[in-house]
């Protein structure tokens, strides 16, 4: 899949609630990059068959370009919903569903399935949040329509027994693992888990910046009022808004190679990084 992509560029992933149809247009008016409609924890067993057809009936009313944003989190594969799950999404594909979040990823033949159903022009985001998920990753992370890998590090802790501080230092590898498959399989910039406590507004600062740090792209929330510090603390800054800039105008002037600039060596690859910073500052302003 391209990685420069919007939905590969994006820094926001809201979570909305299936069996709350009058919040998913909501949640796409809230700047998210992308709005996740969750079949899986934030609906009841009993729940499960309302909440698709109310998903069917809010995706149908949203405009093209809308549902161009909108990711479905369907129940892991071995549940008594997924089946029914992998149908709605076929369906929806049909009517412009942007893809799929799988939980609880941990083969790539459980991707092919879903793969099929979203069509060749649907995405896939496989949820690494199992010590078999992590196993995987490489397999995963190359599997049809991937776009992105995410972490589930709160059900990651729990499949491994861990305890973590707030730092979680503990899942600094897992992370890193996650940003080196991506880049292996030539994904876009992987998706961090979660600020469960949406008030908090400094852990959240502090956790978007060490997702920004440990080279993820994106980060999952779970209330609107998260989207703007996010997106903002994972986005470049003027200062390197305005080097990329510079860099990208001095390579094209001096018609590729390497040059100097600032007493610095330029070659391809800060190009890259340059064009890279760029190309996320065009997509917010889209």
């Amino acid at each position: 899949m391209n990685a420069a992509t919007p939905l590969g560029l994006a820094r926001t992933f809201l979570f909305v609630p299936a069996d709350r149809p009058e919040r998913h247009a909501r949640a796409l008016a809230s700047g998210a990059g992308a709005v996740i409609v969750d079949l899986e924890d934030a609906v009841a067993p009993e729940r499960k068959a309302a909440a698709r057809e109310q998903l069917a009936g809010s995706h149908a009313a949203l405009p093209a370009a809308e549902r161009s944003r909108l990711l479905v989190r369907v129940n892991p594969c071995g549940t008594a919903w997924h089946d029914e799950d992998r149908a709605l999404v076929a369906r929806l594909s049909g009517q412009g569903l942007a893809g799929v979040v799988l939980p609880k990823a941990e083969r790539a033949e459980e991707l092919a399935a879903l793969a099929a159903a979203v069509g060749p022009r649907g995405v896939l985001v496989p949820l690494i949040e199992s010590a078999a998920g992590l196993a995987a990753l490489d397999a995963l992370a190359n599997a049809a329509q991937v776009l992105r890998l995410a972490f589930g590090h709160l059900d990651f802790q729990a499949d491994l027994g861990l305890a973590c501080d707030a730092d979680e230092a503990e899942l600094v590898p897992v992370r890193l693992a996650l940003v080196l498959a991506s880049r292996r399989a030539g994904l876009a910039a992987p998706i961090d888990g979660v600020s469960p406590d949406w008030r908090d507004r400094e852990r959240l600062q502090l956790d978007a910046a060490r997702a920004r740090r440990g080279g993820f792209g994106a980060k999952l929330c779970i209330h609107p009022e998260q989207v703007g510090p996010v997106h903002a603390a994972l986005g470049p800054s003027a200062e390197q808004l305005a080097w990329a800039q510079r860099v990208n105008e001095a390579m094209h002037a001096a018609g590729g190679g390497v040059i100097s600039l600032d007493g610095r060596m330029v070659d391809a690859p800060v190009l890259r990084l340059a064009q890279r910073l760029l190309a996320l500052e065009a997509q917010a302003a889209a």
